[in-house]
């Protein structure tokens, strides 16, 4: 079984990262059909992607293809999927990529429909390096698993985890890096003006940046031991100020995002 045909619900950033990582590996579906309200969204990704199908708002035709990807907001989630009773094929695949929807939920807006998995998308998946948590409902065959892992297998990671653990997830991979990037921008711009150019600066972070996530999970020292290697901490003095913000802005967020 293979997916040569997929649809989107929503063609913003999600959809665009996906089908820029598709691209990116000479990977594109045969056929892709997006359905979004906002013509000006979807005359943009035309001009990126232009063999793909637009539905406007019409997202019925996106449904008819066997894998459909919910790439909405949670707000309007339940809205969208009301407009979709009876229209979505029993053996097509829906795979929400939002937070917040349990599979309990996705099932009661659509009906009944058991074809159903879960995912939180990642930005990296734009460059084949994602890391993209799944789940899959109970009802969905193996050979409709496999080909899903399949499709997606140019984005990156697509683990298979725990439906509890999403909302994590989304808080920890799928909103990461912008945690990060202003940071590395930053690092990059004073790089520039230390006399580095991009060609010595691109491989200088890349290497920095994923050798230093490597030595804190896989050196086998404490956390304390790691940030003890080395003895200049230019930001000692503010660090406390950097983990207050983590302390105050994502556990809330975790709570609002929940089921």
């Amino acid at each position: 079984m293979k997916f040569g045909s997929v649809g989107f619900i929503g063609g913003g950033r999600i959809t665009r990262i996906f089908l820029g990582g598709w691209k990116r590996a000479g990977a594109l579906p045969e056929r892709i059909v997006v359905g979004d309200p906002n013509a000006e969204t979807l005359a943009k990704l035309k001009a990126d992607f232009p063999g793909i199908a637009v539905a406007g708002g019409d997202n019925r035709q996106a449904v008819a293809q066997p894998v459909v990807f919910l790439a909405i907001h949670p707000p309007v989630i339940m809205a969208a999927l009301a407009g979709l009773k009876g229209a979505i094929p029993p053996e097509t695949l829906v795979v929400s990529l939002a937070p917040k929807f349990t599979m309990a939920k996705l099932a009661d807006g659509l009906v009944g429909h058991r074809m159903l998995a879960r995912m939180i998308p990642n930005a990296p998946s734009l460059i084949g390096a994602g890391f993209n948590p799944m789940v899959f409902a109970e009802g969905v065959r193996p050979e409709a698993r496999a080909a899903l892992r399949d499709l997606l297998a140019p984005l990156g990671e697509c683990p298979e985890v725990a439906e509890p653990k999403l909302e994590a997830y989304a808080l920890i991979t799928g909103m990461g890096p912008t945690y990060l990037w202003f940071q590395l921008e930053a690092l990059r711009e004073l790089g520039r003006a230390f006399g580095l150019d991009d060609t010595d600066l691109a491989p200088a972070l890349k290497r920095m940046v994923c050798g230093a996530a490597r030595t804190l999970l896989e050196s086998g020292l404490a956390p304390a031991q790691v940030m003890d290697l080395i003895p200049v901490k230019p930001f000692a003095e503010d660090e406390a100020v950097v983990l207050d913000c983590y302390q105050r802005r994502l556990p809330p967020l975790f709570e609002k995002i929940r089921p």
